[in-house]
């Protein structure tokens, strides 16, 4: 019986032997699509190369009219070459006339042959070009020779990434690899970031594409494989991995991949046909991630997906590849199709300038932390990860949502002078980090930074905050993939005091639930859960959870001072049990002889709606209120955030929601309770005018957002503001908007926007 394998084994060895000899690019091309026609049997072999322009140019022939190379050509996804270039599949056809897609170039003089078989040439899922072979005669080819020139395309692919064809290409054109690419996705941080792209999880270069030893290649294959398989039981059995939830089973999918026979399949079948097992496992990923790109179900793509993730796992088995082995340049764009919170943690704060996802939401856990490290955050660029290769020049625009990779020179000039701006304005809002926050009429503000990890804690005395308004300590929580000990907890809050040095720190009780979901902590299903199980809802259905924190709590600030508030108090009854439970850990720890906070302060958040009909009594209940704007104005005007359809269809300066706002400012000021607002609308400079025009006194914000606010404010008359705003925001007839009155305001009396 013929060995079928033994044909391409023998192609590969032979085209090797050209890579290896000193040709130029055009005579290698040349001898090398003569060697597959000879090969093959086929009376032509035709190589097409992608372009920056979306044009397939012939870049060699054997068997058609020679005068034809480098000046025909097809658009992607017109022709046969180009349908298979567009779909990244092959095409196997006995009469090629007949198809729908045929198109007759007639400088190349193919008129004469029938049979027609094409491959796509792939890298990464991407197509880069075409390989074709045609017969005069009316013949379908075999299933083991679409495999053959599927692995011999594999070569032609390096020589496309490696840019040996750079040499070839017509002055003034570029290949699709290294063309520009503009894509919109979806603003998560603010901010311009310009540098270099760093692969989340890098491609591993595959260089040794051709195997001398099948039976040894075979072997390795096996061993990588039972090597893959212990992993991910052992994953499976550890203590920390929960028996339920959605983690254990996308490691259960792995473990039932990693059996999979139809893949193994595939991975032998490559290496039989003369591949190494390195080449053979890109080859078969290359082409799931071709498939992938055109599947439209959620489910499946995500599969897919898995199958892609487990191929990268195999490939760290057969390489012995270590992440970050490269190390980083000082101007890293994190580039990942997605990633934990942790993981970002895990790179030098420094060296970032910026984060691409392809997945993700702004409320993603590493969304959360990238803007609270002031990193500039677009997520939903699909596609980003297949297209990027590392050190590739990348521009973050975190303000408009759009990522260019590797960009014309005029657009990376253009942002250049754009980062030199702000950069210039940044400055100047370094100089006022020591100037009081007091307005033009001398009516003195308290401008506070929200922070939630300790990679903030330094921007406290670089942005001139005159302490933290809001500290989310369930970032803790979120980013450790097991629940935090009390000791971690204590730890984390005493070195946020001591880095205060002697600030007041407002920590707000762990807010989880909701969009806010931790891996290790079990929660139900939920049709609507923003007005579900969260907050300080979870923590008094499980007060052993809230108990231990509010121990770390007290025994972090012992001898000093200590504001704690509770999250999404709905009634003021919440805030009397939630007491309670602080009266019984501060006599638990009297009683063992532990130093206690040398003054204590408890507070609320008012975020629900129904606060509003409590008011006097919240007042009279607690130290302090904090609003929290974001949630308060999602709820009164029943807006998801996180919804693009209505997140911006009303105003967080229409009359509605600033009327909420003075009524509890009115409150305080009628009790006597300090009060302050965090949320997007203080870190605004036109907004946070607003909130000081009806009342407000201390606001919490960002801490990038400080320099602007303070800026604004100094240049500020602020009784002559409120003596117009009130009045404005009570007048239902008034023909201009509050947003408009405030920006006439602002231009006709001098304030620094």
């Amino acid at each position: 019986m013929r060995d079928l394998s033994a044909g391409p084994r023998v192609l590969l060895r032979r085209l090797r032997e050209l890579m290896a000899e000193p040709l130029e690019p055009q005579e290698r091309l040349d001898q090398i699509v003569r060697q597959i026609a000879a090969n093959m049997v086929a009376e032509v072999c035709s190589f097409y190369v992608l372009r920056a322009d979306g044009a397939l140019e012939l870049f060699a022939t054997e068997g058609l009219n020679k005068n034809a190379v480098h000046l025909a050509q097809l658009k992607m996804g017109q022709g046969l070459v180009g349908t298979i270039a567009a779909s990244a599949r092959s095409l196997n056809l006995s009469d090629a006339r007949s198809h729908p897609a045929f198109t007759f170039l007639p400088e190349t003089g193919e008129e004469i042959y029938n049979s027609f078989m094409g491959v796509p040439i792939l890298r990464a899922g991407r197509s880069l070009g075409v390989l074709v072979v045609q017969n005069k005669a009316h013949r379908k080819y075999r299933e083991d020779e679409v495999e053959a020139l599927e692995t011999t395309s594999m070569v032609l692919a390096e020589m496309i990434a490696t840019g040996e064809l750079k040499q070839i290409t017509r002055a003034g054109l570029e290949l699709d690899l290294s063309r520009p690419v503009t894509i919109e996705g979806d603003a998560y941080g603010d901010g311009i970031g310009l540098g270099h792209v760093i692969l989340h999880e890098p491609r591993i270069v595959v260089t040794e594409l051709l195997n001398d030893d099948l039976d040894a290649e075979l072997a390795r294959l096996e061993e990588a494989l039972g090597s893959l398989r212990i992993s991910i039981d052992d994953m499976l059995s550890r203590r920390d991995v929960s028996m339920e939830g959605e983690h254990r089973a996308v490691l259960e999918a792995y473990r039932m991949f990693a059996h999979d026979r139809g893949w193994v399949r595939k991975l032998e079948e490559a290496i039989r046909n003369g591949l190494t097992c390195e080449a053979a496992v890109e080859k078969v990923q290359s082409d799931t991630r071709a498939r992938m790109i055109h599947m439209t179900d959620p489910y499946l793509r995500e599969r897919l997906h898995d199958f892609d993730d487990l191929a990268n796992r195999l490939l760290r088995q057969l390489t012995g590849f270590v992440p970050g082995g490269e190390g980083l340049p000082q101007d890293a764009i994190i580039v990942a199709r997605a990633m934990g919170a942790a993981e970002l943690l895990d790179y030098p704060r420094e060296a970032i300038r910026g984060l691409v996802l392809e997945d993700g939401a702004v409320t993603s856990h590493v969304v959360i932390v990238a803007r609270a490290m002031g990193i500039p955050v677009v997520g939903q660029v699909i596609g980003i990860a297949s297209l990027a290769e590392n050190r590739d020049p990348i521009i973050v625009d975190g303000e408009d949502g759009v990522v260019h990779l590797r960009p014309i020179s005029e657009v990376e000039s253009a942002y250049a002078d754009k980062v030199r701006f702000r950069a210039k304005r940044q400055e100047q809002f370094r100089a006022l980090r020591d100037v009081e926050p007091r307005t033009r009429d001398g009516q003195d503000i308290t401008l506070l930074m929200n922070a939630g990890l300790l990679v903030d804690l330094p921007q406290l005395s670089e942005s001139g905050a005159s302490g933290i308004g809001l500290f989310r300590t369930e970032l803790q929580f979120m980013i450790a993939s097991t629940m935090p000990k009390v000791d971690e907890q204590e730890n984390l809050y005493r070195s946020v005091l001591r880095q205060a040095e002697g600030r007041p720190v407002t920590f707000r009780t762990l807010d989880i639930g909701g969009d806010k979901v931790v891996s290790y902590f079990r929660s139900a299903e939920e049709e609507n859960p923003a007005l579900g199980w969260r907050a300080i809802r979870l923590s008094l259905d499980r007060p052993g959870l809230l108990r231990t924190q509010l121990r770390a709590l007290l025994k972090a600030a012992a001898g000093t001072e200590l504001k704690l508030m509770l999250p999404m108090v709905t009634e003021v009854n919440e805030l009397r049990l939630a007491r309670e439970l602080l009266n019984k850990e501060v006599r638990h720890l009297s009683r063992f002889g532990h130093q206690l906070p040398r003054s204590l302060q408890f507070g609320a958040m008012l975020e629900v709606p129904s606060l509003m009909w409590q008011l006097d009594e919240l007042m009279a209940e607690v130290d302090f209120v904090s609003v929290g704007s974001n949630d308060l104005f999602q709820f009164v005007m029943a807006v998801d955030r996180g919804n693009s359809r209505v997140a911006d269809r009303f105003d967080t300066l229409g009359q509605p929601f600033l009327r909420v706002l003075r009524q509890i400012v009115v409150a305080a000021d009628k009790a006597g309770t300090s009060l302050t607002l965090c949320g997007e609308i203080a870190g605004k400079p036109l907004t946070a005018m607003a909130l000081l025009g009806i009342g407000f006194r201390n606001i919490s914000m960002s801490p990038a957002a400080i320099g602007p606010v303070k800026s604004m404010l100094l240049s500020l008359d602020l009784a002559k503001l409120e003596e117009g705003l009130l009045p404005a925001i009570a007048n239902t007839q008034s023909e201009k908007t509050v947003r408009e009155f405030l920006m006439d305001f602002a231009d006709a009396n001098g304030v620094s926007l």
